[in-house]
């Protein structure tokens, strides 16, 4: 038990106010899991629908080249080409408006926005070598 004073008084108001700040703790806490959860749901989201249309948009910029890397290694660099594009696409601008707040939030430094976007068009260019 928490004392607070010498009138026995300030032993109840001690009790509430711990009370009050550990529900008011567990509210907060209960509420930024829930950001978190949906976030994480909003981050797979993103993954799946926003990389299945950067597939299909890179797919038919290759077919009207008369290039097919389907079903080939070349597929699985096209795959792995979207994850830092889609990286940089988060971090740079869709974390800002998302359920999750949070103060630590920055975009990437230029240098390493640079880097990954060389390599995933590196990596989107090499890709039909590897039929």
């Amino acid at each position: 038990m928490l004392y607070l004073g010498k009138y026995p008084s300030c032993k109840v108001h001690s009790r509430l106010l711990i009370a009050a700040f550990f529900t008011d703790y567990r509210k907060k806490a209960g509420e930024m899991m829930l950001r978190v959860i949906l976030e994480l749901f909003r981050i797979i989201t993103i993954i799946f629908v926003i990389g299945m249309i950067m597939g299909l948009i890179i797919h038919s910029i290759y077919a009207i080249f008369g290039i097919t890397v389907e079903n080939t290694t070349g597929g699985w660099i096209v795959g792995m080409a979207i994850f830092p594009l889609l990286y940089v696409l988060y971090k740079n601008r869709l974390q800002f408006s998302g359920f999750y707040k949070n103060g630590k939030q920055v975009k990437l430094s230029n240098r390493t926005t640079t880097i990954l976007l060389c390599s995933s068009v590196l990596m989107l260019t090499v890709a039909p070598l590897f039929r």
